[in-house]
Order: structure tokens, then C-alpha cells, then sequence
């Protein structure tokens, strides 16, 4: 979803060490990766959304260690999203911001309200060698890149790696093998999928954007979510056709089930597998965590270049701050890999970190599987509300639920779907 979840350190990052020593700074803006930043002169002000305790603490305690002068304002997240347009359109916005990559950093550049940080993604840059999925996801349409990403997680199919041997399973690696599992498996008298979309219903906008990648590819993804085209096309009716494939799969009690709800069939091997967001283990008990694994959803069209689902935080810049160098500098300083590591071991956050330097050898082999499979794949898109709106969010919720409740509605629910999310991009 759109918010940060933080877990306890037994849930995910077991095992993490924090890179000692500090990189060498370098007297080029955009590469300061020393702990200790650069230190440029003139007080900058971050705005943070990060107001629970833990990636709170977390923040500032890598600010403290920036030899800048920083302000730190952190503000409840739903009051920060109501008022970061605001933010950037006032006469003295903040000069960093916390926030996500995607839709909405775009809509901000694209009113030339987001400082340029392109120099940060150039040869010796802070962000050089970050994957180029996230330099694509933080790059604007006008082709500058405007987003700073910081840490991200990543989407699977989770399963039990115990559940799979007893059952003579392996992981499928094409769409037609993966429905064969699931005939296997209702076959032995177990619910293939588990899913949680009582008071979460936002949970089966996963299979939706994973089948959607699959099937047209990330850039039609996108382009829908930005209305470009139509929910109700031929594209996505083809979507929906393998959507109504794992139907017959998904434990009934799905709609009674919240995602963290969801988990308990999983663990009592009731249910076999449940596309969600890493974050699940913390709803694993602590003696079954090293028994999760799990494997991304498998090719339908293998023309189709490999996308994963991963939301990314990290931070953008006004395009008015009054000291550039140093919004530079302090932005290299946050992508560094030392303050990556800092912050996600003292946040004890599921996230990932986007540099690549960062030593991952103390994390779990599902992380560190988790960090090979975004660093692999040719794009990256989010989740649907981070790539279009909470209020489009809102409209795919009605479709989806009831579209899994009456699949034979299909082209009705796809129809008021359509309706609905126009009025969301006409608003």
C-alpha cells in the first residue's frame, strides 16, 4: 500500500550489520556519501512524513549525523499528504520532502515545482549506480530526474517452503504451470490462495497490476493508471480473463479476512501462496519466518519485458530552494549507502536499500533474494494508488470486490469502473 510499514527486526532484518566507516567525502555535489554529509553552507529544512516512532527516531538520527545545518519538521502523514501541495507552492517551501516516487512527484514536476537532480544520477553521482528501474521510476517526463529514491520492497507469491516439500511443489515459472499448482493443491483439499479483502480490499489490486504487467506490459500500466486508456478495453478485459483463471483458487473466506488475517491459513498450511508485499512476515510467527519464501508471478506473454511491483520511498526538492548546493549535497547525503543501512537497521523498517553498495551479506536469504529480483528486472512500477491516486485507489476497490464476488458481471463492472475513475481524473 501507500504507507510505510515497520516490523520488528525478528520479522525481517534478522541478521542485519551496519557498514562501518565513513566513505570519503567528495568535493563534488551529488557525491557526498560520507556519513557527516557535505555540509554546504545556509540552513536547509526537511519536511518529513515519517511520524511514527521508530523511522521518526530513525530520520533524525541521520540528520543529526549530517554536518549541515538542517531543520527536521515531521508532520502526521494524512496531515503531510493534505498539505504537500501547499508545501511546494508556497512562497518558501520546504527545500527536501519525504514522499514516494511516481505519480505524484511527476504531477509535481510537471508544474516545474521540483528541483532538477539529475546531477545526483550522473557518473559519480550519489545515485550513478542505483538500478535503472529507479532511475526510470524517478525520472519525469520532461526526462530530468526530480525523485531521490532511499529504500523500497518488493511484491511476491509467499508460500511455505515446508508446505511446498510436503506436497511435491515447486515453484512455477509460467502462467499455465502456476495454474496447474493450483489444481494440485485443490486437488489435496487446500486452498491454493489466500487473500484478505474485508477491511483491506485494496489487496486485490495486486493480482490486478501484476496481471496487467504481465499481459500489456508496465508502460500500458501506467498510461491506464494515468488515464490514458480505457478499464474498460480490450486490453483489460483480457486482464480480467486471467484474473477469473485463479477465482476458483481463492479461500472463500477471503472477503472476511484482513490481510494481516489472511496470514493464519497461510502458516497452518490451509492455504498455499499469498501474493502481498514482504511486509507480511511480520504477521508470521517469529518460528516460521526462515520457512517463508517466495517467487514473482509467472510470464503470461514472454514478450513482455519483466516488471515487478515495488514501492519506493525516498525524497524530492522544491525547485525554489534558495540554496541548491546544498539541497544537493544533503540528497546525496540521505542516498548514501551508510545512511541507507542507518536508517533501515534503526527504524527496524522491511524495506530495502536502493544502493547497491550497501552490504547486504547480514541479511536473510529472503531479503537478500528480495534485492536480486528488483535489481534484475527491466521495470518497476508501485501499487496501483502510488502509481495513480488514493481516489482511484477507491474505484478499483469497488470493481475488483465485486468483480470477484459476480465475474460474470465483468463487463458492467468494467464499464462503471471506467465511469468512476473518470470522474477521478476530471476532479
Amino acid at each position: 500500500m501507500n504507507d510505510r510499514i515497520t516490523l520488528s527486526r525478528r520479522g525481517f532484518l534478522a541478521g542485519t550489520t551496519v557498514i562501518g566507516g565513513a566513505a570519503l567525502l567528495s568535493a563534488c555535489v551529488g557525491t557526498g556519501g560520507a556519513a557527516g554529509g557535505g555540509g554546504a553552507s545556509g540552513a536547509l529544512t526537511l519536511q518529513s512524513s515519517l511520524s511514527d516512532p521508530a523511522p521518526k527516531a530513525a530520520l533524525a538520527s541521520v540528520v543529526k549525523s549530517y554536518k549541515g545545518k538542517v531543520t527536521l519538521n515531521t508532520v502526521a502523514i494524512e496531515q503531510f499528504r493534505a498539505q504537500l501541495s501547499t508545501y511546494l507552492t508556497s512562497s518558501a517551501p520546504p527545500d527536501v520532502l519525504t514522499w514516494y516516487a511516481g505519480s505524484v512527484a511527476n504531477d509535481y514536476a510537471s508544474k516545474d515545482l521540483l528541483l532538477d537532480v539529475s546531477d545526483l544520477w550522473k557518473s559519480g553521482g550519489a545515485c550513478a549506480n542505483f538500478p535503472p528501474a529507479l532511475k526510470a521510476l524517478s525520472t519525469a517526463a520532461s526526462g530530468k530526474q526530480i525523485f531521490v529514491p532511499t529504500n523500497y520492497y518488493w511484491w511476491g507469491i509467499f508460500h511455505k517452503k515446508s508446505a511446498f516439500a510436503e506436497w511435491g511443489i515447486t515453484q512455477p515459472k509460467t502462467w499455465d504451470e502456476f495454474l496447474a499448482v493450483c489444481d494440485k493443491l485443490k486437488s489435496k483439499g487446500i486452498s491454493p490462495l489466500t487473500m484478505g479483502t474485508g477491511s483491506t480490499p485494496w489487496v486485490a489490486s495486486g493480482w490486478f497490476d501484476y496481471l496487467d504487467l504481465r499481459v500489456n506490459g508496465a508502460t500500458f500500466h501506467r498510461e491506464l493508471l494515468a488515464g490514458k486508456h480505457s478499464f474498460d478495453s480490450t486490453e483489460v478485459r483480457n486482464v480480467m480473463k486471467h484474473y477469473a483463471e485463479i477465482l476458483p483458487f481463492i479461500d472463500p473466506n477471503a472477503p472476511s479476512y484482513s490481510w494481516q488475517e489472511a496470514v493464519t491459513p497461510l502458516v497452518q498450511n490451509k492455504s498455499a501462496m499469498y501474493l502481498i508485499g514482504a511486509f507480511v512476515t511480520q504477521s508470521v510467527p517469529t518460528e516460521q519466518v526462515d520457512d517463508i519464501d517466495f517467487f514473482s508471478v509467472p510470464t503470461i506473454d514472454s514478450s513482455i519485458p519483466s516488471a515487478e511491483e515495488a514501492p519506493t520511498d525516498g525524497y524530492f526538492a522544491s525547485a525554489k530552494t534558495g540554496n541548491k548546493k546544498g539541497t544537493l549535497d544533503l540528497l546525496a547525503y540521505l542516498a548514501a549507502p551508510k545512511t541507507q543501512q542507518d536508517f533501515i537497521a534503526t527504524s527496524k523498517s522491511s524495506n530495502l536499500p536502493t544502493s547497491p553498495d550497501v552490504n547486504t551479506s547480514g541479511f536473510s536469504p529472503l531479503v537478500q533474494k528480495g534485492v536480486k529480483l528488483l535489481a534484475e528486472t527491466k521495470e518497476i512500477t508501485q501499487f496501483f494508488n502510488r502509481d495513480s491516486s488514493d481516489a482511484l485507489q477507491t474505484t478499483a476497490d469497488t470493481a475488483l470486490t465485486k468483480f470477484m464476488a459476480q465475474p460474470g458481471d465483468v463487463s458492467s463492472i468494467l464499464k462503471d469502473w471506467q465511469t468512476a475513475a473518470e470522474k477521478v481524473w476530471k476532479a
